[in-house]
């Protein structure tokens, strides 16, 4: 009997259950890990021969990738893992049948910074693709978060993110050319924190208006 833990590792929970409904069925699909740290989603993938790449602004996690590729992967270029910021990806528009962004949109350093991040991993998307992102939002905790500018809170937890809300990332959906594949769905870590998942469908071009 396969071992869960050895097959899938540190997964994300949520990502993981988009592996259970299917959403990953055709191994031939290019998948981008944007802030892909040092790889606690990717073992999955790499195992199951789907074209991964990886992108991290932390050069030691890219090389722990690469190692954990060089065993799981071996045919895959070590180029497909690159030293990058999500505001930045070094890849060509429409390269990826999926991206996935997981706690990674909530360290924006302000509202421009977290649309920079978003469009840029919206435009390597390829049309009918798939986005999976988890990230911190005020669903649940309206009261209990204190703003301290543009769009950045303090949490209960002491942390300190970039905080979303449902009408903004309905808004976001509209405004990118998506489509919600599954209702957003919320996690309230006992009212220290909330973790928001938001998972889309590409349908058309990106809008400039988001």
């Amino acid at each position: 009997m396969t071992n869960v833990r050895e097959l899938f590792g540190d997964i994300d929970i949520y990502l993981f259950d988009q592996i259970l409904k299917e959403r990953f069925s055709n191994s031939n699909i290019s998948i981008l890990d944007a802030g892909c740290g040092g790889g606690r989603n990717l073992l999955y993938f790499l195992r199951g021969g789907f074209q991964v790449f990886g992108i991290d602004q932390n050069p030691k996690l890219i090389e722990q990738v690469r190692n954990l590729a060089k065993m799981l992967a071996p045919n895959l270029p070590a180029e497909n893992f690159q030293t990058a910021t999500v505001d930045e990806i070094p890849f060509s528009n429409e390269f990826f049948e999926v991206v996935i962004s997981s706690a990674v949109l909530h360290f924006a350093a302000d509202r421009e910074h977290f649309h920079k991040m978003l469009l840029e991993m919206w435009r390597v998307l390829k049309p009918e693709g798939l986005f999976f992102a988890r990230l911190a939002s005020s669903i649940g905790i309206e009261n209990l978060i204190s703003p301290i500018g543009n769009g950045r809170y303090l949490l209960p937890d002491g942390s300190t993110r970039f905080v979303v809300d449902e009408e903004l990332l309905i808004s976001m959906t509209s405004g990118l050319g998506g489509v919600l594949l599954e209702p957003l769905k919320t996690t309230n870590v006992q009212n220290l924190r909330c973790m928001t998942t938001w998972v889309l469908r590409k349908t058309k071009q990106t809008k400039e208006n988001n």
